[in-house]
């Protein structure tokens, strides 16, 4: 039988991003994809317990009006500066959508987050991975050629390294004809923000998330923050594509977390702390790694074959994160979990190391 259809000629046939593994038992320690290990603040989990039931059956509001000023107060801006959308790859993937629609290559790093090159061939967009050095760093110089937008994490996924603001605003300044975007899933976690170049470069788009700091991973809040300019284009498209991507009780709970700044504080303060002290106990193991300022550790060990070390603590049911790719294969991304999750890590690496 032929089964070589006509139709398929006309596919768009991409390799899709590949997510961390979400293993199903209960009994496992599951430090492979950044979530928070602690729960959202105290007003959302009321209210998500005395939800009114009968705003499902209604539209969602469009503007998700609520949600949008609360985050123009906390980072005192105006409401026409925000965009909101189903997490920030939603936020991401309409940025992609919106603005890199040059025939020049956008560039992103080499060793960055692995949805960027998903996006451009999804919307043929032609794109450039342009290297980190040796020590996982982006050089300013690779970014002042020709282009069709910029786009990397700040701090870096998944190396944890953080940029200065003024490297990056050294490159704001080379391209001024780009849309250049800061990736800010992690910069709660110890980094200093490019918030403050949004009014300087009105081609500056920084992109933040809920599921990191704010313990909503499953709520898929994420937002964009940049001149009005910006962000009424990318309202224009959002609303010719799906006026109603975000429901009512996301957008209220998502605002309810903004305002609650004591318990942001001291979630990421706890983490801060744990990650600390995580340097300071796989160093002892035999570890090394790029000094990180995010919710994770990017580490090899000097002896032990990280595919080896991966595969021993899955059999321990413990889940880090590994990637079989030039330059990176031998590290291993451990997401910082609670103090008793990485002892239970630490104990399981003695175990496996002195095997």
């Amino acid at each position: 039988m032929d089964n070589d259809f006509g139709w398929e000629k006309n596919v768009r046939k991409v390799v899709p991003y590949t997510p961390g593994e979400q293993p199903r038992e209960t009994d496992i320690i599951k430090l492979n994809t950044n979530e928070n290990p602690y729960p959202p603040c105290k007003e959302v989990r009321e209210l998500l317990d005395g939800f009114d039931t009968y705003k499902m059956r209604l539209y969602p509001d469009p503007d998700a009006g609520v949600l949008v000023s609360a985050l123009a107060d906390f980072y005192r801006v105006d409401k026409e500066q925000v965009f909101v959308g189903v997490g920030s790859d939603d936020v991401i993937s309409m940025i992609f959508m919106t603005f890199f629609n040059s025939d020049k290559p956008i560039l992103f790093p080499d060793i960055t987050y692995s949805f960027y090159d998903v996006w451009a061939e999804v919307y043929r967009i032609p794109y450039k991975r342009i290297p980190l050095d040796d020590d996982f760093r982006i050089n300013a110089d690779d970014y002042i050629c020709e282009n069709g937008g910029i786009i990397f994490p700040n701090p870096n996924a998944p190396t944890g390294v953080l940029e200065s603001v003024e490297m990056i605003e050294s490159i704001l300044k080379e391209n001024k004809d780009s849309v250049v975007v800061i990736d800010e899933a992690y910069i709660d976690f110890g980094g200093k923000s490019c918030l403050e170049l949004v009014d300087k470069y009105d081609n500056l788009l920084v992109v933040q998330t809920f599921s990191k700091s704010r313990s909503m991973a499953g709520m898929r809040i994420g937002f964009a923050i940049g001149s009005k300019k910006l962000i009424r284009y990318l309202n224009d498209v959002k609303f010719s594509i799906n006026s109603y991507t975000m429901n009512p009780l996301t957008q209220i709970c998502g605002a309810a977390a903004v305002k609650d700044a004591d318990h942001f504080n001291e979630c990421t303060k706890k983490i801060i702390d744990t990650r600390e002290k995580a340097k300071k106990e796989l160093s002892e193991l035999g570890f090394d790694f790029p000094d990180s300022s995010s919710n994770f550790i990017f580490a090899r060990h000097k002896t032990m074959p990280a595919a080896e070390i991966f595969q021993k603590l899955k059999d321990r049911k413990i889940f880090v994160r590994y990637w079989n790719k030039p330059r990176i294969s031998e590290y291993l991304r451990i997401t910082i979990g609670t103090d008793e999750q990485m002892e239970r890590l630490y104990e399981a690496l003695r175990e496996i190391i002195a095997l």
